[in-house]
This record gives structure tokens, C-alpha cells and sequence, in this order.
């Protein structure tokens, strides 16, 4: 599911054999730093993950220190953190045929008390399968559902206990990949800046697709649909800080498609490509599958993981955020990086590595946006890091 590539490993997305940063340590000792927050690491329990793990964030280092974890709900893959009125709650996909959403009261995770990961209500269905991706809007859970190849709106109730999906909205069409293609498979749902707009990335028909939400019943109704270059098969896309643009990550092609964003219209428009890795790099031989992009908070830069090549792309924007340009690549410090992320400070980066079992961290050059190394924690079958 979610859009993984055929291997010879067990479970989703392959095996958890050791590598750089793996095996069962416990990760880097954050020592006498100050507490920075608390980073929560998805995983995929089928492959041998732990399903959640909480983790303290050195606020000196950057460092991740495990003190806690949850395997309440199967292959809790994506993880989004909320606020319902006793506090802060982690949302939670569980990433398997019957499709669902969980959530956790993480409360004393993010404060002065002892870790905690408990379980509010019961995990609701999302009427879909192999949800991939989640976010919140409209006081609302949207999921996409990858191997169904839809969206679904799910209601928050005040506790931030979901409930079951009050709305699907199912996308149609195809794309010439002869497996990832054969129908739509919905990778990405999410708020554009204004919270009025739904975007939807579909990787199985090359397209992202535009809703609009409608918060007193959850109705989602479709709006536009704008078509990529076909066979790049779209996986994710972040915005740029003005809200004025989005790029759009290719899996089944390493390549950025740039995008103007009309707010007040809801309408995403293609204005330019780039290769996220340099040439010679990719195509038969060289395969790479991209998985997740990141812009920085002062627009300046773009940083993709890149699965296969087990890297981190850097690309350098221009004032306006229409064009961009690769600066260079680093290792991810690690095997099949499937989630990255950048801290609240806007100065690490996050890698989560699905194969090798573990994330690392990057401390980020203000100057030139190149990462660099500095640490990682065991996390087996890591898919995902967010932070609270």
C-alpha cells in the first residue's frame, strides 16, 4: 500500500534489515539539553515497527529520545497532531485493507508529566482503503485512501474522538504506469493556506484534484482538477510560505512540478519542472522513487527524500518561489527514506527510514540549505515524524 514499489522485503515497503543509523540502540543520548517538545515516529507495525513512538526533543541538539510508544492500532503509517479541548491529540491512520483513523490524548506526552499515548474512543473506519496521508480542516479528518483511491471526511467530536467517515469522495481515471496506474490512488489530502480549498494528489491518474468543504456537514464537493505531466505519478506537495505556490513531488518520476496557487479562485496551475536528482541518476539501473517534500520556512529552499538513491535533494528557489534548482544531494543516513520533516525552528530536518529502521537528523546551513548529520534513534519500520 501506499504507493510503496516492489521489493523482497517483508511487509509494507520492505524489510526492516539493519543499516547506517539502525540495529536496536537507542539513539542518540540527548545528555543534560533542555527539552525542545515531543516528536511522535509512525510506523508500520506488519513490517516489525512499534507502531508510535514518543519521543523528547533535545531543544540544544536536536537529539530524539524515546519515552514512550503504542502499537493500539496496525501500521499507523501518518500521523497529524490536533488540539481538542483538554489538549493537544495525535491522529493516526492505520494503514491496512479496512482503512482507519485513531486518535491519542497526548497531554502529558507534551508536557511536565510522565509519557503518555492513550487511546481516545475507538479507532473509526474512513471508509476506504489503505489510507496514506491525513490532515485536519474545517474541524474535520480528512484521509487519502490509497488503494481505494479516495477521499474520505471523517467529524471530530470535542474530546478530538473521530468518528465514522460522514463522506467519500472518490476519484476516477488512470495513468500509463502498467501497475501504480491501473486506477486512481489518492496519496495526499490537504488544506491549502486559506482553509478553504481541499487538495487532493492522486498518483494513479497523474492529477491533483480541488474541493471545497463545506464545515457544518463535512460535505466535500469536487471544485477542479489539474492535470501533470503524465507517468510522474505525484505522490505529495507542499506549499510555499506566500501561499502563492505549491510543488508537487513526482514518485514514479523524480521530478518537482512547480505550481501557481489561485487562492481566491481554488485553481493550481503547472508553471514549470525540475529534476530532483542529477543526471545519470535515474531510469533504468538508477531507480529512485521520491517520497516526500519540505519546503523551508523562509521560502528559500526545498528539500525532497528520495527512496532507492537514499537521499536528501536540495533545491534552491528564487525570490518569488516560481522556480527552483537543484544545489546538491546528501545521504539520508540511512535505507528508503519515506517521511522527512523540518522541526518547528525551521532548522532540522527529520528523515524517517523505513528499511534500516531508524530516523536521523540534519542540523540545515542557513546559508546554503545543505543538511547535515548529526544523530538518529532506532525506529523499525519508521514511516513518518511529526512534531507537537
Amino acid at each position: 500500500m501506499g504507493g510503496d514499489v516492489t521489493s523482497n522485503g517483508t511487509g509494507p515497503g520492505g524489510s526492516n534489515g539493519t543499516g547506517p543509523g539502525g540495529g536496536s540502540g537507542a539513539g542518540t543520548d540527548p545528555g543534560p539539553g533542555r527539552s525542545g517538545g515531543r516528536a511522535f515516529i509512525g510506523s508500520f507495525t506488519s513490517a516489525g515497527g512499534r507502531g508510535i513512538i514518543a519521543a523528547a526533543v533535545d531543544e540544544e541538539t536536536g537529539a530524539l529520545s524515546e519515552t514512550a510508544a503504542t502499537d493500539a492500532v496496525a501500521d499507523p503509517s501518518y500521523l497529524a497532531v490536533g488540539a481538542a479541548e483538554n489538549g493537544p491529540v495525535l491522529y493516526a491512520v492505520s494503514e491496512t485493507d479496512e482503512g482507519a483513523v485513531a486518535a491519542f490524548d497526548i497531554t502529558a506526552a507534551t508536557g511536565d508529566g510522565p509519557p503518555a499515548l492513550r487511546l481516545i474512543g475507538a479507532p473509526a473506519p474512513v471508509s476506504g482503503a489503505g489510507p496514506t496521508h491525513l490532515s485536519l480542516a474545517g474541524g474535520h479528518l480528512l484521509t487519502a485512501n490509497y488503494t481505494s483511491g479516495s477521499v474520505s471526511v471523517l467529524p471530530v467530536g470535542p474530546a478530538g474522538e473521530p468518528a465514522a467517515a460522514v463522506g467519500v469522495l472518490r476519484h476516477e481515471g488512470s495513468g500509463p504506469h502498467p501497475e501504480r496506474q491501473r486506477g486512481p490512488h489518492a496519496h495526499q489530502v490537504l488544506p491549502d493556506p486559506t482553509g478553504r480549498w481541499i487538495l487532493g494528489v492522486d498518483l494513479g491518474t497523474d492529477s491533483v484534484r480541488v474541493g471545497e468543504l463545506d464545515p457544518a456537514t463535512g460535505d466535500l464537493s469536487p471544485h477542479g482538477e489539474t492535470p501533470l505531466r503524465s507517468g510522474t505519478g505525484p505522490r505529495h506537495l507542499a506549499f510555499h510560505p506566500s501561499g502563492r505556490y505549491a510543488y508537487v513531488l513526482g514518485e514514479l518520476e523524480p521530478v518537482l512540478t512547480v505550481c501557481r496557487w489561485e487562492a481566491g479562485e481554488g485553481v493550481l496551475e503547472p508553471v514549470g519542472e525540475t529534476a530532483v536528482l542529477p543526471d545519470g541518476l535515474t531510469g533504468v539501473g538508477h531507480p529512485s522513487y521520491p517520497s516526500a517534500v519540505v519546503v523551508a520556512h523562509d521560502g528559500r529552499f526545498v528539500w525532497v527524500a528520495n527512496r532507492g538513491h537514499d537521499s536528501i535533494s536540495v533545491l534552491a528557489l528564487d525570490p518569488s518561489g516560481e522556480k527552483a534548482a537543484l544545489v546538491t544531494t546528501v545521504p539520508c543516513g540511512g535505507h528508503w527514506p519515506r517521511d522527512l520533516a523540518l522541526d518547528p525552528t525551521g532548522t532540522r530536518l527529520y528523515a524517517a527510514n523505513e528499511r534500516s529502521g531508524d530516523v536521523t537528523w540534519f542540523d540545515v546551513d542557513a546559508e546554503s540549505g545543505v543538511p547535515r548529520r548529526a544523530g538518529s534513534i532506532a525506529a523499525p519500520a519508521a514511516s513518518c515524524v511529526v512534531f507537537a
